[in-house]
């Protein structure tokens, strides 16, 4: 075997030469080196036409060197076991320029390597330390002003930017739907939180612009331009050319994004400041003025790889490595300044080494600050008080009487005045109080507005409340959960519908990863209040089948920090309605209602036409509190039945069987609250039973019964003796077969009658 060439070994030695050295090394080298001969330029005067001034233009300048030296400090940083997160904004640096041109009130949902563009958003505030913030994110430190320590996240309060961990465009259906929200407020005349001309930025990669969630945002956009909706929002795609490590093909940005209707197009240099200025300038100015969608293309390159960790020249070659190095938007902007004269090499080094020593201050100060060292530290924002007087204080607040009637049309057609309904009829009653009470409350989703949805819910709310405050949506779970989102963070109350259970799946990342995980990951200072009805369960007759019978809750209760509402009759559903509004309002919490479908027109109990599951309407004072169980039977002692939705019917029709048939005096618990689940309030009705039976129409595996019968086992049940029934571990098929699947009355009667036998 021959000896590798000595062009071989040189290339294999510089694969191994540390990128980020060379990257730095290639600055100070242009400029101490610099021979260019420049006349002294007015740095008032625009460098190119409708590009920055030379002042300008070195503001950026600096914001970009600060986003390189943090880029450098966190590699230092992990080196040290001092900081976590090594995924950097190198090559990026041209975001700077939107940074700067945008104002601090446009709403900003930013691409990982936006850093140039975060670190020119705070240099606007004379209060703002960009390089500490950033340092103490990257050290998890309790002190982080975004995130509170819990990740590093881009992300300001006080700046508009609302932080994500989004790695795969998930934030930008919320970007969407904040613009949408935007203008919705105005048109309902509430003030929003940001200006009313204010734009939305969002920024990401070229490989997350293939991702189902940016499509969905890209064809969402585009389809309210069509029927004139204003969408002031900017698309901003950051092009490196990678995914990591694969290769977007040459032009496919350009080719899938020119020319599409309503959403205009913009090229720019990402790696020219003057350019990129020019070009970000007249996106801003049109989205601002015109009210309208843009995509503004940034063309940048990737320097020091994906992460800290990535190897580069294991899937690029070295030219290609040292190509990109070449187009470093930090080289191309020195030699900008230097040959427009506005300033000297030495003065620029002084700058650059400047911020490379308070960039290392700034991580040095950080590293010995708190980080966060316990559970409820970490869950702080997550928690939930089962007795939050300021919630139920305003579920039980009522509107006006005027108010009412009018939207009732008539004192004499108030709900309470009418006779007891069933599930369907209270629901929308109970909805528009709400929206009486709430002039900012929003109802939208799929067929929601002038058909009243699929099983008529909501109908003659869209009627009755003019405005777009009950609307129709295309169909995409994914735009709904994102207009939900941006609805909340302008200022209003939505109320998203998801026409079955089956389809919250196609969306859960929504909410998993973007509306739940905001409270946590910026430390409280932002929330997205909403409350989702979702119509689920099984038992439907109807239609029948997987899609319209889904009892997989646990995909619902498995999210942290969310609520769970589940009523099964009319009266605990308005009572329920109230409080989910509060705690959306006031906590700006992510409530889910699910409703049973089964149950929406049920109006009898044991015989027919007995009219036993039809209620009256509850008066508008009164709330359900979170986690508080209704109980039937109460003074019953033989057995204590715990369910909640379908389960409820049929469990009291297998106690009266039960008390019939064998002398037993079934107790039952109906939950109401499906998460959070009160394990004082199930320990409480446990104690003194010999027997619990748990009627779960959910899956066997992960469905809720294995919760309480952790909670028993925790909370001084784990003793009692148990059992369960429940649904099994399979989808719901059609017809008749479906009752193979799910628990069923007798199911529950020969549970019941089991566990007594073996009890004694």
């Amino acid at each position: 075997m021959s000896a590798p060439s000595e062009t071989a070994l040189a290339k294999k030695a510089a694969r191994n030469i540390h990128r980020a050295e060379i990257v730095d090394r290639n600055f100070i080298d242009l400029v101490s080196g610099w021979q260019g001969v420049a006349g002294r330029m007015d740095s008032g005067v625009e460098l190119v036409e409708g590009g920055p001034t030379g002042d300008e233009l070195m503001a950026a300048f600096r914001c970009q060197v600060m986003s390189r030296h943090m880029d450098f400090v966190a590699r230092e940083m992990r080196a040290r076991n001092e900081g976590f997160y090594t995924i950097g904004s190198s090559g990026h640096e041209g975001n700077a320029a939107l940074g700067l041109l945008s104002r601090t009130t446009d709403p900003a949902f930013l691409h990982y390597r936006s850093g140039g563009f975060m670190m020119a958003r705070l240099s606007q505030d004379p209060d703002a330390d960009p390089l500490y913030s950033t340092a103490l994110s990257l050290a998890a430190s309790a002190e982080d002003p975004a995130s509170g320590g819990r990740h590093k996240v881009w992300g300001s309060r006080a700046h508009w930017v609302l932080p994500q961990t989004s790695t795969i465009a998930s934030h930008l259906p919320k970007a969407l739907g904040t613009a949408l929200g935007l203008e919705q407020a105005r048109r309902l005349g509430r003030e929003p939180p940001v200006p009313g001309d204010a734009v939305v930025i969002c920024s990401f990669g070229d490989a997350s612009a293939n991702h189902a969630a940016a499509l969905t945002a890209f064809n969402s956009a585009q389809w309210a331009t069509w029927q004139n909706l204003p969408v002031p929002l900017l698309f901003v795609c950051e092009d490196n050319g990678l995914g990591i490590s694969v290769k977007t093909p040459g032009g496919w940005i350009e080719a899938s994004f020119l020319g599409r209707e309503g959403l205009r197009y913009f090229h720019a240099d990402g790696c020219d400041l003057r350019n990129t200025w020019a070009v970000a300038r007249e996106a801003l100015d049109y989205c601002r003025e015109e009210r309208m969608p843009a995509f503004l293309h940034l063309d940048v390159c990737r320097l020091l790889g994906h992460a800290g960790t990535d190897v580069e020249t294991d899937y690029l070659s070295l030219e290609e490595v040292e190509a990109n190095e070449a187009r470093d938007p930090l080289l191309a902007s020195a030699r900008t300044a230097l040959e427009a004269g506005l300033t000297t090499p030495a003065e620029l080094l002084d700058e650059y080494e400047g911020i490379r020593q308070a960039a290392r201050a700034a991580a040095e100060r950080a590293a010995t600050r708190p980080r966060l060292e316990r559970a409820d530290e970490v869950m702080a924002p997550l928690v939930l008080d089962l007795n939050d007087g300021e919630v139920m204080a305003e579920a039980a607040r009522v509107p006006p009487p005027e108010a009412r009637a009018e939207g009732f049309d008539g004192a004499s057609r108030l709900p309470e005045a009418g006779p007891p309904r069933h599930l369907s009829l209270q629901i929308n009653a109970a909805l528009r109080d709400l929206m009486v009470k709430y002039p900012e409350m929003t109802i939208f989703g799929e067929d929601v507005a002038r058909k009243g949805g699929v099983y008529t819910v909501t109908s003659g709310l869209a009627r009755r409340f003019r405005g777009s405050r009950v609307f129709n949506t295309l169909l995409d779970e994914t735009t709904i959960m994102g207009l939900a989102q941006g609805a909340g963070y302008m200022g209003l109350l939505p109320f998203p519908e998801i026409q079955y259970l089956a389809y919250f799946h196609n969306a859960c990342d929504q909410v998993r990863g973007e509306a739940a995980s905001l409270q946590f990951f910026s430390d409280g200072q932002f929330a997205n209040p909403m409350v989702i009805r979702v119509a689920g369960l099984g038992y439907q007759k109807g239609f029948g089948g997987h899609f319209h019978n889904d009892n997989a809750t646990t995909a619902l209760r498995d999210i942290p920090g969310v609520v769970v509402a589940c009523p099964s009759r009319g009266d605990d559903a308005a009572m329920m309605l109230r409080t989910c509004a509060a705690l959306a309002r006031v906590r700006g919490r992510v409530v889910f209602f699910l409703e049973p479908i089964a149950l929406y027109m049920r109006k009898d109990l044991h015989e027919p036409k007995d009219g036993q599951w039809t209620f009256a309407y509850p008066e508008p004072s009164l709330a359900v509190p979170l986690g508080e169980p209704r109980i039937y039977h109460p003074e019953a002692k033989d057995l204590l039945v715990i369910t909640y939705g379908n389960g409820v019917p049929m469990s009291l029709v297998a106690a009266r069987r039960l008390a019939e048939e064998d002398g037993v005096a079934t107790r039952v618990m109906d939950l109401r609250w499906l998460k959070p689940l009160s394990v004082d309030a199930i320990a409480a009705q446990a104690r003194g039973f010999s027997r619990v039976l748990v009627v779960d129409e959910g899956r066997r595996t992960g469905g809720i019964s294995e919760e309480i019968f952790t909670a028993l086992d925790e909370h001084g049940g784990a003793g009692i003796p148990r059992a369960r029934v429940v649904g099994e571990d399979s989808y719901i098929p059609l017809g008749a077969a479906a009752e193979t699947v799910l628990p069923s009355a007798g199911d529950v009667v020969a549970a019941a009658r089991e566990l007594v036998a073996r009890t004694g």
